[in-house]
Order: structure tokens, then C-alpha cells, then sequence
């Protein structure tokens, strides 16, 4: 007889959206297992955003601390340099959160139930973990699953010449060359790495801009600091072909003004966005409504099948760790209510305009809300505020005077609209404009702020004053 459990919730995959609504269920009275066939913490603890924050961070101490000493007049011998102690502290970042993940689940009673889980039926998960067979039951599921690096025809990964962003995250050597396909928030930090460690590194864009989801004016200022680094950008370039030759990556690229070029490299990376994990885990015997491949969610992240939710990367939410997290939330106090009578969830979805968005090289990019050119699609009126980092003291003091606050406001009631963070610190000062939007607060508001100096956060301050027209530092 095949081993059979029952809990109030069953939730497929422990990544950020997947531990998270187990945790939350568990604190709010509900028996939950997590079924995980990897490590806990899935793709953005494991292989994804943890370890190549460690390797940024990294890379920003090597590069920065190499350009101070050279400055001051001293002699670098970088021929020592080992590559693989930087990716293994990475690794040990990763390793380290895994485990701590673990601890949670365990100490939340959230069970953690290892193997690869198949939908049964609308209340039963199949789990295998290695020929031995047990099936949970829920009252609720949840579905967790993530995703993996998009692959196109005609520019397959082998994971040795051409590489997927797991691939090159997994890699303890440095190639001596690479072009990237793709110039979105991946590519633009593995651009950085690479080239702070001394790779030669060509960025190919079909798209007008590099970092295409973010405003202009930011992605211009990217985009001059990468060219001044040495790295060579390609935009508007459509990238027909990707071959290994003799042992090297080979791309042919019509570039923008329409010339055929072929790109050689030791290595290629291939980063055009991530595909839902949705094949293979009994989806369609239930009839749950998907588009291209992305489950359909209403409130509370419920799918068309009445008791299964469906969270992070394999619904047509942006693919963040962030908004996994948060719709993880509110589908377990959902289903608490439900099972538990207890309050309803505040908010049945996460306001999209209200999702901060975070790149994290150097200069790093941060935005919320409405974009100049979204405001201009909607046609809604709107004003647009700029301050420079230049203005700012600690960024002069601090050598990082690359960037600008860039903010839009309602004209009429100094409502914020959204924001554009170029620069250094830019993924962690904009949290404070988000709030304010966020709290229904005005540029009045934000202005009248005492703010302490010298810091970065000024740059909030004075934007929201050259707002109102009266900006002291620009």
C-alpha cells in the first residue's frame, strides 16, 4: 500500500513564493507540507539572485579596490588572482540561506517533504523521491514551481560552450571572453562580474536599449558606465544564429545599421528571459486555464480549479522573488480564511504599480510605477522631476557621482506616480518613494523631511523639492 498523508495545505516547490506561503499557513493555524526536489529556497537562493549578489558584491570590492590602489600609486600584481574562491563564497552564500530556509520550515512545523511532486487530482500530490511513492492530500494546494533560462531555436545551450545563466552561475572558471545575448537585469549583472574580473565582454540587444524594461534616461546612464568599463554593446541587433566552432561561441548578429557580423568568443551566454516549470506536473488532466505556457490566477491567486493556487514564476506576475513571496502570503491567509474562518487577506493581489524592480550592477537601477513613456501610453497627466547624484555630498564624497533620482508626480495634488533610481544605493533608497506612494503621501511630504547628511537618501529629498521648484543643490 502506497503511503497516503493529509494537511490542511500542500504547496509543490520551496522557493520564495513556495516556503514563504508555507510559513505564513503554519502561522496562521494550518498543517502544511512542502514537497522540494532540489535544495529549499529554489532558483533565486540556490542559483539565481543569492549567489550572484555574492559574486556583484565581489566584483565591485575587486574592481573598486584595484582602480583606489592604482590611483594612489600603488603596483598590482592581479596574476594570483583565483576565481574559484569567488565563486565558492557564493556557493557558500547559497549553502548557508538553504539551510536557513530549512530552519524556518522546521521551526514554523511546516513539513518538508523531498522529491518530485506530480498533481494526482485536485486535492492529491504525488510524490516520488527516488522509487519510493507517497501521496499527500490537501485541503488547498499550492502550486510553486518556478522556472528555468528560456531557450530559442537556434541558439541551444550545451551548457560547456553556450551557456545559460545556471550554467555560468555554476562555473568556477572565467572565461577569457564572452558575448551575452540579451541585455535584460541577468545579462547586465553578469556583463558587470565578468568585466570587473577582467573578461572581455560584448552584450548583444535586440531591443533599442539595454535593461529594455526600465526608463530611458536610467538605461542611457547604464549603458555609458558599461561602454566606459570596456564592455561593447550592441542594440537594435538581431542575433540570427549561435554555434560553437573549433571550440568557441560563434553568434552572427545583423547589427542596428544592418551590416552581418559574426561575434567570437570563448564562451556565450544566452539570457533572454526565464519559462515557466509548468509541463509534467499533471496540469492538464484538471483543465487549469494557462496562457503560453503561464497558469491564470483571479483573487487571491486562485486558478480556475476552485482550492489550487498558483504563485511566483508560472503565472503572468513579473518573474521576481519579491512578488513570489507576497502572493505567497496572500494566498495562504486566503486559504486560512477559507479552512480557518479567520480575516481575509487586506488586498486580493498585489498592485502591479507597486512592485519595485531592482538591477543589480554597477550603476545599480531601481523603479516602481509608471514610466514617462507608460504615463504618455495612458495618457494621463504627469510631471517629471530629475536631481542629480552629483548634487548629492556622500555620493561626490564617496566617488559615485553617476546618476539621478528621477521621479513623476500628478501635477495637480504632487501625488507620486512612480520612480527611476540610477546609481549607487538606487535598490535600496527607493523603498523610501515607494512608501510614500505607497502611504498616499506628496512630494510636499517627502520634502519637508529632515533627512540626515551626508547620505545618499538626500537625492529623495531633493528630488521631490525640484518638484516643487525649489531644489537647493542643483
Amino acid at each position: 500500500m502506497m503511503k497516503e498523508r493529509a494537511f490542511d495545505v500542500v504547496i509543490l516547490g520551496a522557493g520564495p513564493g513556495g516556503y514563504v506561503a508555507g510559513i505564513r499557513a503554519a502561522q496562521l493555524g494550518l498543517s502544511v507540507a512542502v514537497v522540494e526536489k532540489d535544495s529549499p529556497g529554489g532558483v533565486c537562493l540556490n542559483i539565481g539572485c543569492i549567489p550572484s549578489k555574492s559574486l556583484i558584491h565581489q566584483a565591485t570590492l575587486f574592481d573598486e579596490g584595484k582602480s583606489l590602489l592604482e590611483r594612489l600609486g600603488a603596483k598590482i600584481d592581479l596574476s594570483g588572482l583565483e576565481y574559484a574562491k569567488v565563486w565558492k563564497s557564493s556557493r557558500l552564500a547559497a549553502d548557508r540561506l538553504s539551510k536557513g530556509v530549512q530552519f524556518l520550515l522546521k521551526k514554523n512545523k511546516v513539513e518538508l517533504i523531498k522529491g518530485f511532486g506530480v498533481l494526482s487530482d485536485s486535492r492529491g500530490i504525488l510524490v516520488d523521491n527516488g522509487g519510493e511513492k507517497e501521496m499527500l492530500r490537501g485541503k488547498a494546494l499550492i502550486l510553486a514551481t518556478g522556472s528555468r533560462p528560456r531557450s530559442l531555436p537556434g541558439f541551444q545551450m550545451d551548457e560547456k560552450t553556450i551557456l545559460s545563466s545556471t550554467g555560468l552561475l555554476m562555473s568556477n572558471q572565467l572565461p577569457s571572453s564572452i558575448v551575452i545575448l540579451g541585455a535584460g537585469a541577468i545579462g547586465m549583472e553578469f556583463a558587470y562580474i565578468l568585466r570587473a574580473f577582467g573578461v572581455d565582454v560584448t552584450v548583444v540587444e535586440l531591443l533599442e536599449q539595454v535593461l529594455p524594461l526600465e526608463d530611458v534616461e536610467s538605461a542611457k546612464i547604464v549603458e555609458k558606465a558599461f561602454l566606459s568599463r570596456g564592455v561593447t554593446i550592441h542594440t537594435s541587433a538581431k542575433a540570427e544564429k549561435l554555434s560553437t566552432v573549433g571550440g568557441k561561441a560563434e553568434m552572427s548578429v545583423v547589427l542596428k545599421d544592418g551590416n552581418a557580423v559574426v561575434l567570437s568568443a570563448e564562451k556565450a551566454l544566452v539570457s533572454v528571459g526565464r519559462a515557466p516549470n509548468t509541463e509534467n506536473i499533471g496540469l492538464e488532466s484538471l483543465g487549469i486555464r494557462m496562457t503560453r505556457g503561464y497558469l491564470e490566477t483571479g483573487d487571491f491567486y486562485e486558478t480556475s480549479a476552485a482550492g489550487i493556487y498558483a504563485i511566483g514564476d508560472i503565472t503572468t506576475q513579473p518573474q521576481l522573488a519579491h512578488v513570489a513571496s507576497k502572493a505567497g502570503e496572500i494566498a495562504a491567509e486566503h486559504i486560512a480564511h477559507v479552512l480557518k474562518g479567520g480575516p481575509e487577506p487586506r488586498e486580493s493581489r498585489i498592485n502591479p504599480y507597486t512592485i519595485p524592480s531592482a538591477v543589480y550592477c554597477e550603476p545599480e537601477v531601481a523603479s516602481f510605477g509608471l514610466s514617462e513613456k507608460k504615463a504618455k501610453d495612458l495618457g494621463l497627466r504627469f510631471e517629471v522631476a530629475r536631481f542629480p547624484y552629483r548634487g548629492i555630498g556622500k555620493a561626490v564624497a564617496t566617488e559615485v557621482p553617476e546618476g539621478q533620482v528621477k521621479l513623476l508626480f500628478a501635477p495637480d495634488t504632487g501625488a507620486i506616480l512612480g520612480a527611476s533610481i540610477v546609481g549607487a544605493g538606487a535598490t535600496e533608497t527607493i523603498h523610501e518613494l515607494l512608501l510614500a506612494s505607497s502611504a498616499e503621501l506628496t512630494l510636499e511630504d517627502v520634502a519637508e523631511m529632515i533627512h540626515a547628511h551626508p547620505t545618499l537618501s538626500e537625492g529623495i529629498m531633493e528630488v521631490a523639492k525640484a518638484g516643487l521648484g525649489r531644489a537647493i543643490h542643483a
